[in-house]
């Protein structure tokens, strides 16, 4: 029970990654906050949270900096703070660079970027009280330049900009602010399987492990990790949950 009475939002929650992480923190104790705009989805994750500990669903479009901030004002009204904030959330379409309209950056940016820098700003009063953590998320799309990425890719590593600042100004305070680039099986990734089966079998084996990680037993883990006491001496740092596909330097 690592995060026993401990009080999270996790962005896009009701399935995927998301998912993942709110049951990873939910069978550690923590109270968890759900927010997604899936309503369906989002009720199923919230029954399992309740298995566990205390859960709180919020069916909001995120991209509008208010629901952002109601959010947050519910959230510290019902628990009285805030613990932890996981920014996972994020939409974004491919197309080749020369084919990026600033249409599909604004898509990026709104979904990814924005959503996070406000939910970070939000929530940052109540972090500094509880010396809380922010756990939000990088991906290889940006760090290795993967092709036709090209707006996913500029938001995650604007993501991982003001990640690093963020430590820096808030690390005297006690706020730890890292970040998880992972690579996982999510259902969008099992429909792709399934559509392109060689596609993906050639992806696995450019894997060192072989194999995709799990939303809960290998990313929620180390966001457990992160989220815990265990982590109290890390801050600023990009943690690669993706079987050793990309190493940092």
């Amino acid at each position: 029970m690592k995060l026993k009475g401990k009080v999270g939002i996790v962005t896009g929650s009701a399935s995927g990654i998301g998912k993942g992480i709110a049951l990873a923190m939910a069978k550690e104790g923590a109270h968890i906050v759900i927010v997604d705009v899936n309503e369906k989805k989002g009720k199923e994750t919230l029954a399992q949270v309740n298995e566990h500990a205390e859960g709180l669903l919020f069916i909001k479009d995120i991209s509008k900096k208010e629901n952002v901030y109601e959010i947050v004002s519910s959230v510290v009204e019902k628990f009285g703070k805030i613990d932890i904030l996981v920014n996972n959330a994020h939409v974004s379409k491919q197309a080749p660079f020369s084919e990026t309209t600033e249409e599909l950056l604004d898509l990026s940016f709104g979904t990814g970027f924005y959503p996070t820098f406000h939910f970070m700003q939000a929530a940052y009063p109540e972090l500094k009280k509880s010396q809380g953590k922010v756990i939000n998320f990088a991906s290889g799309a940006g760090l290795d330049g993967q092709v036709t990425q090209t707006s996913y890719a500029a938001a995650k590593e604007a993501i991982r900009a003001i990640s690093r600042v963020a430590a820096n100004e808030w690390g005297p305070e006690g706020i730890n602010v890292n970040l998880i680039s992972p690579i996982a099986l999510t259902p969008g990734v099992e429909q792709w399987r399934e559509n392109a089966p060689e596609m993906y079998d050639a992806m696995i084996n450019r894997i060192p492990l072989r194999r995709l990680g799990d939303p809960e037993q290998d990313i929620g883990q180390v966001a457990v990790f992160l989220a815990s006491k265990d982590s109290d001496y890390i801050t600023g740092q990009t943690i690669m949950v993706d079987g050793g596909s990309i190493k940092l330097r």
